[in-house]
């Protein structure tokens, strides 16, 4: 057995950037990474995460999950409704004027809220024959603008340079999808809502897939941080039509992350009760460890973020590679914060490296 075999699966660390190689070259075959002058970027990486939960706390409405409605979300989960297996193309239109890579279409999923059920999302073409293209969809975490807006446009110009086009979603119930009436920029009323969120993020992605792959385009990756990375798991465990998925320090099961670091006792308060939510949650199809993804181990990608400890810890992370029997993993030296927001010098590089064999496959069986 190879030393990389050893380490679960990671990719080969040679000639990689010195932050990411680090995060293989320094394991151990128990997964931790040996001490050395590197690793003092932990207090670091666990300050950020700190001080993005206590912005995050601020951001939340004032009377989040007071009447939770956790029977409700229970019986929708566990329905057959929850992510059916028949999923139509999107109604895909651009918007006129500006750059032509803006778009919307209607929800696959609509709701109660009129600005919720438009979906809004950019296309970044590789040239003109676009169609003949592989696509990668990205998806951004919760509340995460600054990534859908300034981040995912780089990684699309990325992408398009290694001959792939690129696109992203507004999430439900984020930006200019939420509804005045939901109070904060986070957060949802209660657990019926957030199921039905959830199910509806993830009908959106698909209905995406199916629309690039009917215009022609041959192959179709997610790329996911955060809580995109965790609707892309879920899309994953039901859509084989997906030739790769890159889950970036994903959360794979519910955890009071906000209520256990929040400083704030207005958000402290709840954590019994919502600790108590969550285990009821992950006995769910919402844990990602109790499913398993519809297209090979080879063609997933983990980004583990080693120190995060608050958000969604790496043991969660290793629970989810053990559980879908060990697929590739890149355990990063760096925080939540650090892995999602570009923190990992040469990290976008290094996974379109990863996605390109895995798209390239399936457009070479097309040709």
């Amino acid at each position: 057995m190879t030393r990389m075999d050893r380490i679960g699966k990671c990719y080969d660390c040679k000639n990689a950037p010195a932050s990411i190689a680090s995060a293989e070259s320094n394991e151990s075959v128990a997964g931790r990474p040996i001490p050395n002058s590197r690793q003092m970027i932990a207090p670091l990486a666990k300050f950020i995460d700190w001080s993005a939960i206590q912005a995050v706390s601020v951001m939340m409405p004032s009377d989040s999950m007071q009447h939770p409605r956790l029977e409700e979300a229970l019986e929708f989960l566990k329905g057959p409704e929850f992510i059916p297996d028949e999923s139509l193309p999107a109604r895909v239109e651009f918007d006129p004027g500006g750059s032509g890579t803006q778009f919307h279409f209607p929800s696959p999923r609509p709701g109660n809220c009129a600005e919720n059920n438009i979906v809004h999302g950019q296309l970044f073409r590789c040239g003109e024959r676009w169609q003949e293209r592989p696509v990668v969809i990205l998806l951004h975490g919760s509340g995460d603008s600054l990534n859908y807006k300034f981040r995912f446009p780089l990684i699309a110009r990325r992408c398009n340079r290694e001959g792939f086009n690129a696109a992203s979603l507004v999430a439900p119930y984020h930006f200019q999808r939420r509804p005045r009436q939901l109070g904060g920029s986070l957060a949802y009323s209660d657990c019926l809502q957030f199921a039905e969120a959830t199910a509806q993020a993830v009908a959106e992605i698909r209905a995406l897939t199916v629309w690039l792959l009917g215009k022609g385009c041959p192959a179709v990756a997610l790329w996911g941080y955060s809580m995109g990375a965790w609707y892309a798991g879920l899309a994953v465990c039901r859509d084989a039509r997906l030739a790769a998925v890159v889950l970036g320090a994903t959360c794979a099961r519910m955890n009071p992350w906000l209520e256990q670091r929040a400083v704030n006792p207005r958000i402290r308060k709840n954590l019994p009760k919502v600790r108590e939510i969550c285990e009821m949650l992950n006995l769910t199809a919402l844990n990602l460890t109790v499913t398993q993804p519809v297209i090979p181990g080879k063609n997933i990608l983990l980004l583990e973020a080693f120190h995060d400890s608050m958000m969604c810890p790496k043991e969660d992370t290793e629970d989810l590679w053990r559980a879908w029997g060990q697929p590739g993993i890149w355990r990063l030296p760096h925080g939540h914060i650090g892995v999602c927001c570009g923190f990992v010098l040469g990290l976008t590089s290094r996974v379109l490296r990863w996605l390109t064999p895995r798209l390239n496959a399936v457009n070479d069986c097309v040709v």
